[in-house]
């Protein structure tokens, strides 16, 4: 079976096609960052009109190269109104003029499927899932593929997030991640012992906002704000770049760690756009797991279309699809703590 997968939840438009889960047919993803990279972040009524131009010549080009499609898959949740709207419009029209089946799929379960796509993966079950990307941070446990139940979650910022807002702070360019690592490369993360947020009676939860405000106050002086001048010299930000990197990742593998033993998890699953960060690898291998680590191969970290016609297959083989007037956008995800 080869489907069609739209990717629009951001400002990533992303098609790709996709045969019988695993094998990738066709697969480009049009970024946008560079257009957002004036903004520190992402400006959500650029993103959506953006999509307009390039989602048709992208399907195009993959009709071209791999001839008909068997199904139309689409992420339709969670992410920006008007950018998730094109994106499910654009799969509407062609599963209805195509008479073709429709799958919504969540884009976050879509992360974690990611993590099975590689050539090593295996499904391993019960499993942790580790979603780290720049709009979610939770730990679930994956009992088969798209099912899971959530153990912890981010009650603020995601930790992409935090690194894009902490990388604004230190005069750094979007996205902030992969700018932090190089400066933290050069720094000592001893010098600046920041610590993690503890979130009361939910040892599985994480939160950054304090973190950031440590970070805030580090180069802004007590009390101060974004706009006020420096207090340090220059050349302490990458031992405070160090430091909040460390703090921040740390919290992830710890969490996990204790997630896993404590829910009998045979393998860990990562997805997400922080997955690409080698710091963040580094620290989970240390950790020395007694269970498998698989991380989404690097094209399949960010957000992509294959992701989201790989879990398509599984989900339509479990009986799950519907009319192309029937699909709904959902810009938030519900997420509880079903297990805590």
């Amino acid at each position: 079976m080869k489907i069609l997968g739209i990717e629009t939840s951001c400002d990533e438009t992303a098609v790709a096609v996709v045969e019988d889960g695993q094998k990738i047919l066709f697969h480009v993803i049009a970024s946008q960052a560079e257009e957002h990279a004036r903004y520190g972040g992402v400006f959500p009524e650029m993103a959506s009109r953006q999509h307009i131009d390039r989602i048709l010549p992208l399907v195009e080009q993959a009709i071209e190269e791999v001839g008909d499609v068997d199904l139309i898959a689409v992420a339709n949740g969670p992410g920006l109104m008007g950018s998730l709207l094109m994106g499910t419009t654009a799969a509407q029209t062609l599963a209805y003029s195509w008479n073709l089946p429709l799958v919504g799929v969540n884009h976050v379960d879509a992360h974690l499927y990611a993590a099975m796509m590689g050539e090593k993966a295996q499904l391993l079950f019960p499993a942790l899932g580790v979603v780290v990307s720049g709009g979610h941070t939770f730990l679930a446990k994956i009992t088969s593929v798209g099912e899971y139940s959530l153990i912890g979650t981010t009650v603020d910022d995601a930790v992409g997030e935090a690194f894009d807002k902490v990388a604004t702070l230190m005069g750094l360019p979007y996205p902030g991640g992969p700018h932090i690592e190089k400066l933290a490369k050069t720094g000592d993360p001893n010098l600046y012992p920041f610590k993690p947020g503890v979130v009361k009676g939910r040892p599985f939860d994480f939160s950054y906002s304090g973190l950031k405000t440590n970070v805030l106050y580090t180069i802004k002086g007590k009390n101060g704000l974004k706009s006020s001048p420096d207090s340090i010299p220059e050349s302490e930000k990458k031992h405070i770049a160090a430091g909040f990197q460390h703090a921040a990742l740390s919290d992830v593998v710890e969490k996990s760690f204790k997630a896993a033993q404590t829910f009998s998890c045979k393998a860990i699953y990562l997805g997400g756009g922080v997955t690409n960060s080698q710091a963040l690898k580094d620290l989970f291998h240390a950790k020395n797991f007694s269970i498998p680590l698989f991380w989404p191969p690097a094209n399949l970290s960010l957000d992509n279309a294959a992701m989201i016609a790989g879990l398509a297959f599984h989900l339509y083989q479990q009986g799950t699809s519907d009319s192309p007037l029937n699909i709904k956008v959902f810009p938030k995800i519900d997420l509880k703590s079903a297990l805590c």
